[in-house]
């Protein structure tokens, strides 16, 4: 990069449970989870993030789930923003479209993941991206799946609820 600036990237991760996932879970799945991850990426003062109405942005902390839980720093990156708005619209034309939104296979932590990686090489945390195929490990989880593979989450800036729930 020619003029060598260098932009600090953050995952901001939000338990959608509010922590409920870590009481029910070894009752309801016989293992303790810490937490339903919704996570985005924040970088050049805006977040991102993948949901039911494809990928949106937002100032850092102002979608309807307010600031989050925790906040992982992966590192700076040296790519221009106008380049990552390249990369995202190219995302937002093919793979991350709002029909392909699922819950378990294809879904903001996916997003998350494969954008930190796009800036920085490096994935998210595996606590989170593994959790879905945990879950759906369990006989809860399978009872669950028919119900689960029906929700789409997507927080809205403006504090509507904007397709949380079942669609």
């Amino acid at each position: 990069m020619a003029d060598g600036s260098s932009y600090n990237v953050k995952l901001y991760v939000y338990d959608l449970s509010k922590g409920l996932a870590r009481q029910l879970s070894p009752m309801m799945l016989g293992k303790t989870v810490e937490g339903i991850w919704h996570t985005s990426i924040v970088a050049y003062e805006e977040e991102f993030f993948f949901g039911g109405g494809g990928i949106t942005s937002c100032r850092p902390g102002c979608t309807i789930l307010g600031m989050p839980d925790s906040t992982v720093n992966l590192g700076n990156t040296e790519v221009p923003q106008d380049l990552f708005q390249e990369y995202l619209s190219s995302l937002r034309e093919s793979t991350y479209r709002p029909e392909k939104y699922h819950l378990f296979e294809h879904n903001c932590n996916t997003f998350s993941s494969e954008a930190a990686q796009f800036l920085t090489g490096k994935k998210i945390p595996s606590y989170i991206t593994d959790l879905p195929s945990e879950v759906l490990a369990t006989p809860f989880g399978q009872a669950l799946r028919p119900l689960l593979d029906s929700v789409s989450i997507t927080p809205s800036e403006n504090g509507s609820l904007n397709g949380y729930g079942l669609r």
